[in-house]
């Protein structure tokens, strides 16, 4: 059975999981910030059947995720690269960390985020670029955008609705 594409349709979050939503897409990206370059490593790394770890990383360079440069002629090999998209998903990775942390860790916590320079934990939280304010449930909703078709908006206010009448 063909799994649906999401490409089409004018969700952020669903486009979004078009491109990244096959969890070895995940992992490959994860293992790209940890600085895995090159199919070996990325195999060794996930254990992961060759043909797989083809698709998924032809996959993530046709999204635009990863870049793919020849590093060796003869034979013809080549390493990933993270591209400015590809960086982009990285507060996507340590929020998934972090929630990973809190709700899926019941041994304790085997990564963390920590501070380059003090060594001390961080906590990554969501901010408002604008304001440098945090994100908070409550205070800060989905709205509709200006590219927004009618089945967002009538999520986006159903949204509203719900929430309002919760107050």
């Amino acid at each position: 059975m063909q799994r649906k594409s999401f490409g089409h349709m004018q969700c952020p979050i669903a486009r979004s999981l078009e491109r990244v939503g096959e969890w070895w897409s995940i992992l490959i990206l994860r293992d790209a910030f940890y600085g895995l370059t090159r199919f070996d490593e990325f195999q060794k790394s996930l254990d992961i059947a060759p043909n797989m770890l083809t698709r998924r990383l032809n996959a993530l360079v046709e999204a635009g995720l990863l870049e793919k440069h020849r590093y060796c002629e003869r034979p013809p090999r080549y390493e990933y690269l993270l591209t400015e998209r590809g960086r982009d998903f990285r507060p996507v990775l340590l929020a998934l960390l972090a929630w990973g942390n809190r709700h899926f860790a019941p041994e304790g916590e085997s990564v963390l985020l920590v501070d380059n320079e003090t060594g001390e934990r961080a906590e990554p939280i969501l901010v408002d670029e604008r304001t440098g304010q945090p994100i908070r449930e409550g205070r800060h909703v989905i709205g509709a955008g200006p590219a927004a078709g009618g089945a967002i908006k009538r999520r986006v206010a159903l949204a509203a609705e719900r929430q309002n009448g919760s107050d």
